[in-house]
């Protein structure tokens, strides 16, 4: 598990930077229908942003987050995964998301995720659309730039871009040469489990497909480290909050 039910982000909230925020039920073109949570920037910056959640789907770090974004200037929605296996309802604590992860297919979170971003582009001016996802999410953003969505940037955060999934998804390294986005990668260099071989593998990949792409590893911060509860990792996290904005500002929208 990536985050436990009572952490949150470690951003600090601007006041007044967010215009509205709204639980949202979205219909993918399968007729799946799935929970999202839409915050709207008061001072848009022309970018949006689908939030990929954790193994739990939609809970409230990924709530925070959304509204942080927006605070920013940037459009977020942020999606729930089990629509399909545990329709509409609470991901709180007591949550048991283990069968249903297994249960997420690429295709299925295809379809969600293409419908979130048609959402954003629908419902909103922005011209740059960005992913980003954590652990779980983390690994499916990089994915979401063979998707064919138009995306000017994907950020993963801690996301496996190697070896098989319990859902199938395919491993993004393996994929790289199908990638129509630029990446941001974030990694802890204290993950016992996302390596530096692991790491290595992923960007020789992109360099060798020519993704534009920029990885980023915090010495001695953990897997799950951007967390507001992890005090001793709050200069990575902070460090890590400005990459992500400096990405999402120097993008340029995608090419039609």
């Amino acid at each position: 598990m990536c985050f436990d039910h009572d952490s949150r982000p470690p951003i600090a909230p601007i006041e007044g930077g967010s215009l509205d925020a709204k639980d949202l039920v979205l219909e993918a073109a399968d007729g799946n229908r799935f929970m999202a949570y839409q915050a709207r920037a008061a001072e848009p910056d022309g970018s949006g942003i689908v939030i990929l959640p954790d193994v739990r789907g939609l809970h409230a770090y990924y709530r925070d987050l959304a509204l942080r974004f927006a605070e920013h200037g940037t459009e977020a929605i942020a999606i729930d995964y089990f629509g399909r296996t545990a329709g509409i309802g609470d991901r709180g604590p007591g949550f048991d998301y283990r069968p249903h992860v297994a249960q997420t297919t690429f295709a299925g979170l295809t379809a969600d995720i293409t419908t979130a971003v048609e959402h954003l582009r629908s419902t909103t001016d922005a011209t740059r659309i960005f992913t980003i996802g954590f652990c779980m999410g983390g690994r499916t953003a990089f994915l979401t730039a063979t998707m064919g969505l138009g995306l000017s940037g994907v950020i993963g955060f801690y996301g496996w871009p190697t070896g098989g999934s319990s859902n199938g998804t395919p491993a993004p390294a393996d994929v790289a040469t199908s990638f129509q986005a630029p990446v941001l990668a974030l990694f802890g260099g204290a993950d016992d489990n996302i390596g530096p071989e692991v790491r290595g593998t992923f960007e020789t990949a992109l360099t060798a497909a020519g993704v534009d792409h920029r990885i980023v590893v915090y010495p001695n911060a953990p897997h799950s480290f951007f967390d507001r509860k992890a005090d001793e990792f709050s200069s990575s996290s902070a460090k890590a909050w400005d990459e992500v904005l400096a990405f999402i500002r120097s993008a340029a929208p995608a090419a039609a």
